[in-house]
């Protein structure tokens, strides 16, 4: 019995002098104590919290080299592996987590609308849902600030941009043809529904060095990756109907939506200004394949599809019948995206897009017919390897085919046209010095075959987190373009045109309620001259252009602040000036305004189960030249002014009826003025002024959704 006592002792003894001392103390950067922090050796039960103090002790049996973890909500987790011996009084710094949703982010010149996005200032419903836009998620950016609303075109005009100045991106892809073809005076349309995309970003300047071939601005559209459920989408129009479907087995899914519009109907309801001989009338369908692999890697395939035609006489004062314009377009756009991880933090996507667009344009007796092939081949890989350091790389091919055949009504025939591609590669890598304080720097070149020219583009953007709420943010960058189509079709002498951005931006992001405020200087050089009236085979081109754009733009949005109420208001001043293509002197272009402000309101009214909204657009004259004064684009206009409104009524959850109608008050808004080619007797040039083809526009609907949960409706996607 002693002897087993001894033993006993013994063993006890053994084990006192094998526990080890783990101590030490848990601060933040500023040197604060952290309470509550939680410390443990990895793979064991052994382990505590921090006191008030922040300091921590407990023992643990076992030995060698172990792991130190170290967690603490809203701080990044702490390891260290040492022999357990060394482990004692220990001085430990936690960091803030970068990816919390008080951290710092890099959006300078950007807007982002989506479920998925850490800070939007639009809802995928807001996109769709703006009384101006009528169902065009181009319409509803154009309620943003840092756009000019130039109503007879219907694109997107960026700070003092042309708008071919703005690309249009699906799922990283470009986007060679984005918009349907129309006629003078009536705005365009872009090609693709909202249905299909589960986040828009548009960036007014600054972005990202992924993305080039774009002087002001880009679109970016990403397609929903997984759908929630299977429903079908009907739609009865007062311009057409359209059909949706999404279906999903195992692995699979497969959404379609298609329409058919055609204005003949309404047109016998409201005719315009216009004497349609064949009124406008489209057909467009898209659709989105995806397929999730075992390995979490994620296959997009999507295809689109659309035909325009029309034929107008439409009144012209240089022409004593009107001038005839007819248009017949096909286009088809494919869009294949695969993305996987490997490795280390890895990831890779690659990506392929494809454009045909042929459009056959007849004006009087003047046949145009072109042709484009178009194709952007893209490999990106990112690495993350750590929480606060993130590199983005890749390399893209971009080819253009374009083809164009013109054949006068005096018998003379021209066929012109290019072969271009582009080589292109980019790095960007964000760093996080702390949950305030983040950068973004980046770099892009491109080789272009056809102009045999090599460019350079430094990209860069800093943030800083003032507060919870408030942050300040700094962007640098230079952009190139290469000219349009209508300049290289007739020479290969150019180079591209170039603008280098400088932004700075405050924000305020507090509950329910979002303000930016943002000023810009964009310098243009490298822009394109020519000595003709228009750009012809025989005109003399040059790089000689130059100009500025600056300004300022303020976004203001409140949610609930009013009971089911939401609205926002939008207000930019733009101070621009360009010497470029056949202009005589440095002046400020037909399509810029030096004010714009955008009103959108909502309220949902359950009472009478309706949403209603009003938009209201508001801009200053632009400039147009008038003959019988000296001096070049001399004159402006009067303002424009627009009120639109629209109602949504549930019939029931899936059933909507809905009506909205653009300019209610039917202001009439004169766009410019266009001028007869030879003066009179008295010396004196008559002048027309140019009108939208109709002062208002009506649009009714009914919306019927059948859905496996039997509450979704197409209130999104009106």
């Amino acid at each position: 019995m002693k002897q087993i006592l001894i033993l006993v002792f013994i063993i006890y003894q053994f084990s006192i002098t094998a526990q080890t001392t783990i101590s030490g103390q848990i601060t933040d950067t500023n040197k604060t104590p952290i309470i509550g922090a939680n410390i443990y050796l990895n793979g064991t039960y052994d382990g505590c919290t921090t006191d008030e103090n922040g300091n921590f002790l407990f023992t643990t049996t076992s030995t060698g080299m172990q792991t130190l973890i170290v967690s603490f909500i809203s701080f990044e987790t702490y390891k260290k592996t040492a022999n357990v011996s060394s482990l004692k009084n220990l001085k430990i710094v936690l960091k803030d987590d970068i990816n919390t949703l008080d951290a710092v982010v890099i959006n300078a010149g950007t807007f982002e609308a989506g479920d998925n996005a850490k800070i939007t200032a639009l809802k995928p419903l807001d996109v769709v849902t703006t009384a101006s836009a009528l169902g065009d998620f181009v319409g509803a950016l154009q309620t943003l600030p840092g756009t000019t609303t130039v109503a007879e075109d219907g694109r997107l005009f960026v700070r003092g941009g042309e708008a071919e100045e703005t690309q249009i991106f699906i799922d990283g892809n470009r986007v060679f043809t984005p918009f349907t073809p129309t006629t003078n005076n009536a705005p365009t349309r872009g090609r693709f529904s909202p249905f299909l995309f589960k986040g828009i970003t548009f960036s007014t300047g600054g972005y990202s060095a992924e993305y080039g071939q774009a002087l002001s601005g880009v679109l970016l559209l990403n397609t929903v990756d997984i759908p929630d459920q299977e429903k079908t989408d009907i739609s009865f129009m007062s311009v057409g109907l359209g059909v949706g479907n999404t279906q999903k087995w195992k692995n699979n899914s497969f959404s379609i939506n298609t329409s058919y519009i055609n204005l003949a109907p309404y047109l016998n309801a409201f005719p315009d200004r216009n004497n349609w001989n064949k009124p406008y009338e489209t057909l467009n369908g898209e659709m989105v394949f995806r397929h999730s692999f075992k390995d979490q890697s994620l296959l997009k395939v999507y295809g689109a599809y659309s035909f325009t035609n029309f034929k107008v006489l439409q009144e012209n004062i240089n022409f004593k019948n009107g001038l005839q314009f007819n248009t017949d377009n096909r286009n088809l756009y494919i869009n294949s995206s695969y993305k996987n991880s490997f490795g280390n933090n890895w990831i890779y996507e690659t990506s392929i897009s494809y454009t045909n667009d042929t459009n056959k344009t007849t004006v009087n007796s003047n046949a145009i017919n072109n042709n484009t092939n178009a194709a952007h081949f893209k490999l990106k890989l990112k690495k993350y390897f750590s929480s606060r350091w993130k590199l983005n790389f890749g390399s893209e091919y971009f080819l253009t085919d374009f083809k164009e055949n013109f054949a006068s009504e005096k018998s003379n025939y021209l066929k012109t046209g290019f072969y271009n591609t582009t080589i292109a590669s980019f790095i960007e890598t964000d760093i996080f010095f702390s949950k305030n304080l983040a950068t973004k720097i980046g770099l892009r070149t491109e080789n272009n075959n056809f102009l045999n020219e090599f460019t350079l583009s430094p990209r860069a953007a800093i943030a800083y987190k003032i507060n919870k709420t408030k942050q300040l943010s700094l962007a640098y960058g230079q952009f190139y373009q290469n000219p349009k189509n209508d300049f290289l079709k007739f020479t290969k002498t150019l180079k591209s045109e170039k603008a280098s951005h400088f932004i700075a931006n405050y924000q305020s992001i507090k509950k329910n309620t979002i303000f930016k405020i943002e000023a810009y200087f964009k310098d243009y050089t490298n822009l394109i001259k020519f000595n003709n009236q228009q750009a012809t085979f025989n005109s003399d081109f040059n790089n000689n252009g130059y100009g500025f754009a600056k300004g300022i733009d303020v976004f203001w949005r409140q949610n609930q602040t009013l009971k089911d109420t939401d609205y926002w208001v939008s207000y930019s001043f733009l101070d621009t000036q360009r010497n470029h293509r056949n202009f005589p002197v440095k002046a400020t272009p037909s399509f810029a305004a030096k004010h714009n402000l955008s009103i959108v309101g909502k309220r949902w009214l359950s009472s009478l189960k309706s949403q209603v909204g009003l938009s209201y657009t508001f801009t200053s004259g632009r400039n147009y030249t008038n003959p019988n004064t000296s001096g070049f684009l001399n004159n402006k206009t009067k303002n424009f002014n627009s009120l639109s409104l629209n109602w949504s009524y549930l019939i029931n959850q899936q059933k909507i009826v809905y009506f909205s109608v653009n300019n209610v008050l039917g202001r009439k808004n004169i766009l410019g003025y266009r001028y007869k080619n030879t003066a009179d007797t008295n010396g004196i040039f008559n002048r027309q002024a140019i009108v939208p083809n109709a002062d208002s526009f009506f649009f009714v609907g009914f919306f019927w959704t059948i859905s496996d949960d039997k509450k979704s409706n197409q209130l999104n996607n009106l």
